[in-house]
């Protein structure tokens, strides 16, 4: 997730760095000049010096300061070799080299950091004044601001990189949500589009084969187009409601998951009425079952919607041929689901719209189950579709 506050935290940092720079340089030159009237130092080029260039080379060295991102290390060098003789020069000076020890750089820290120290000893010896502090005091000094500044800049540096890290974070978080989210979407759409395709394909194939039977089939008896159109009613009928309970399948939202309505999922007994039904519509199917075991409601449904689909494809695309469902299985070899249709005699009867998605549907079913499907011609031109699945607790 961007962080909006990022803009804001950066102006008020680089007013609050601004600030003290120029206080620093303010105190510094203010100290300086005080130093100097309390030894009545009436050397007209160091007083000039002081009100004049002194002042014009921290000027330039504030200049210098806004380039430090493109040269920390010569900014930071050029600065300091500016306090040497500039005590407003301290300002930007002290900013420079924490930026250098902001980028964690040891070995740029260690050139400029001495340079700190240097300046310090050679302004002291440049301005006069009443008290000149030794050597080792100066040195002191001069050591101890560098630290300061060393860890301040150190300290800065590390809160920035934690920042950036933490936004970086955040934004990877918020990707990765949306392409789980989109992932569950795209599993989601899927679901019910093989589902929508399990319960009605099978429904409306029959509908549109009476329906054209009858349009071309002027020589039915009275009794046979009634029958047929009974067919047609049933499975309207039927499809509907097999519509209704999938929309209920898909739960109201408003409805917590355990109020939702479930639909009544088929399993492997209801394989024997529906090869009954196929055999009410006139299409030649056997049924072959040696089952072993009590077979788990999951297996069961996964089995029903191979059968259900290889026996729509069949009507579709094997008009009058025989077709013979055999299933197999024990809770040690798992369940075997064969559907395999004759070679089809004659001409195509009328031709029923395909979707293409069956056989995919089924693919990914079966393989949501650990199983594999085949599904291909066979050597008698016939075409078989065949599963095995694991047998799930």
């Amino acid at each position: 997730m961007p962080d909006t506050s990022a803009p804001e935290y950066g102006r008020l940092g680089s007013v609050w760095r601004w600030s003290l720079a120029g206080l620093i340089s303010l105190v510094a030159w203010g100290f300086t000049g005080v130093a100097m009237a309390d030894a009545n130092i009436d050397d007209e080029p160091i007083i000039a010096w002081f009100f004049v260039g002194d002042l014009a080379l921290g000027l330039v060295s504030v200049l210098l300061v806004r380039v430090r991102h493109r040269w920390p290390l010569g900014v930071a060098a050029a600065t300091n070799l500016a306090a040497c003789v500039s005590a407003s020069s301290a300002g930007p000076a002290t900013w420079a080299v924490g930026s250098v020890a902001a980028r964690h750089r040891w070995r740029d820290v260690a050139i400029v950091a001495p340079l700190v120290v240097v300046s310090e000893i050679i302004q002291e010896r440049f301005y006069p004044g009443d008290d000149e502090l030794p050597v080792w005091a100066v040195l002191l000094f001069g050591a101890l601001i560098a630290g300061i500044v060393v860890a301040v800049g150190y300290a800065m540096g590390a809160q920035r990189d934690l920042m950036a890290s933490l936004r970086e974070r955040a934004v990877t978080a918020e990707r990765e949500q949306q392409a789980r989210v989109a992932r569950a979407q795209a599993a989601e759409r899927t679901r019910i589009a093989r589902e929508m395709h399990d319960v009605l394909a099978h429904r409306i194939s029959l509908v549109a084969m009476h329906a054209g039977a009858l349009s071309y089939r002027t020589d039915l008896a009275p009794e046979e187009q009634a029958t047929a159109a009974r067919t047609i009613e049933e499975n309207a009928h039927q499809a509907l409601r097999d519509l209704r309970d999938v929309l209920g399948v898909l739960r109201d939202p408003t409805l917590p998951d355990a109020a939702a309505p479930e639909r009544p999922q088929p399993v492997l007994a209801d394989i024997a009425a529906l090869v009954a039904e196929e055999r009410a519509g006139g299409m030649r199917v056997s049924l072959d079952e040696s089952c072993t075991g009590d077979v788990p409601d999951g297996l069961g449904r996964t089995a029903y919607r191979i059968v259900q689909e290889a026996l729509t494809n069949a009507r579709k695309h094997a008009t009058g041929t025989s077709v013979t469902v055999s299933l197999t299985g024990s809770p040690d070899d798992g369940l075997t689901v064969t559907v395999r249709n004759a070679a089809r005699v004659g001409a195509r009867g009328t031709r029923l719209p395909e979707s293409g998605l069956g056989l995919l549907g089924l693919d990914e079913r079966v393989a949501l189950t650990g199983g594999r499907l085949r599904h291909g011609p066979d050597s008698t031109g016939g075409y078989v579709v065949e599963a095995w699945i694991p047998w799930a607790p």
